[in-house]
């Protein structure tokens, strides 16, 4: 007889919209956000993400009444940035982030998610700027996320962590771990997408031991390594690849979750762990069973 797999207590799973093949406020390829609602309500998650800002309600009395009801609770925000590019961008970013933020305090969330920008787009493959950053664009970058961090939590209350991802300057071990050591720990935290990171060569279960201290949130997610192998060899950008099902329904995929929950759970605090199954665009009955069964397997490794 096996042994029980021991009670993940510390890891808060939950879902959010890109689970439901949700990238965009507004697009006719996504479910309405009431289905997403009631349906991940449906699968047995009790904590989402805002997803993109204008997809759920931006009213928060609205919002509020909505996820009360199906027994819903919102975890995080997420903004998109691009903070490399130097001062001139703060007004703008601020402008984007100000909002997400409000909405994301007024919900009882403590989480902001930072994603960077794309140096290739992520529809066209277009290159929009150079995939690695200049002595001076690290500069840029770390000194002003550090100040997004500073003024999210002194006028928001919240704490920012920072999302490695594919086509973005921060996405390999080496980009992930040099933008860690360049970082303010008070200020800055990581979001560790789980399927992003293995996408990009990363072991995830190996940066939770080695920045554990700095390991904010986590994203749950794998990929299909035979279709990364296809991806990197034709140098697919990342939107097409999602297209060709490079994230996959665990526990198919890499990298395995159960060390990566148990590394995690051992840090001793507390930290959402959020599915995000990357399948945009997706036909409108595929997210619930997938959620479904994703939820079974999550609780099967202790969480």
């Amino acid at each position: 007889m096996s042994s029980p797999v021991p009670a993940l207590n510390r890891i808060r799973v939950g879902s959010a919209p890109d689970s439901w093949g949700v990238w965009f406020p507004d697009d006719p390829h996504q479910v309405p956000w009431q289905r997403f609602l009631d349906e991940v309500a449906r699968a047995g998650y009790e904590w989402i993400e805002l997803g993109p800002y204008g997809y759920l309600p931006t009213d928060p009395a609205v919002l509020h009444g909505e996820t009360i009801r199906r027994g819903l609770k919102v975890s995080a925000g997420t903004v998109f940035t691009a903070l490399h590019r130097g001062p001139d961008v703060w007004e703008s970013t601020w402008a984007h982030v100000s909002d997400i933020a409000a909405l994301t305090r007024a919900m009882g969330a403590e989480h902001l998610v930072v994603i960077p920008a794309f140096w290739r787009d992520d529809k066209t493959g277009r290159i929009v700027e150079d995939g690695t950053l200049t002595s001076r664009q690290w500069r840029d970058l770390v000194v002003q996320t550090e100040r997004l961090g500073q003024e999210v939590r002194e006028r928001y209350g919240l704490k920012i962590v920072v999302h490695p991802h594919a086509d973005t300057h921060i996405d390999s071990e080496e980009n992930v771990s040099r933008f860690l050591d360049a970082t303010d720990p008070d200020l800055v935290s990581l979001c560790l997408d789980t399927g992003h990171y293995a996408y990009c060569g990363g072991d995830s279960a190996t940066l939770i031991e080695t920045y554990g201290e700095r390991i904010g949130y986590l994203h749950l997610k794998q990929v299909d390594p035979q279709i990364l192998a296809e991806v990197i060899a034709d140098q697919i950008p990342f939107g097409p690849a999602v297209a060709r099902g490079v994230m996959c329904e665990p526990p198919s995929g890499v990298p395995a979750l159960e060390p990566v929950l148990s590394a995690a759970d051992a840090l001793g605090v507390e930290l959402f762990a959020i599915v995000e199954q990357d399948m945009y665009p997706c036909p409108p009955d595929k997210p619930l069973p997938i959620a479904r069964r994703t939820r079974r397997y999550l609780r099967m490794c202790g969480a």
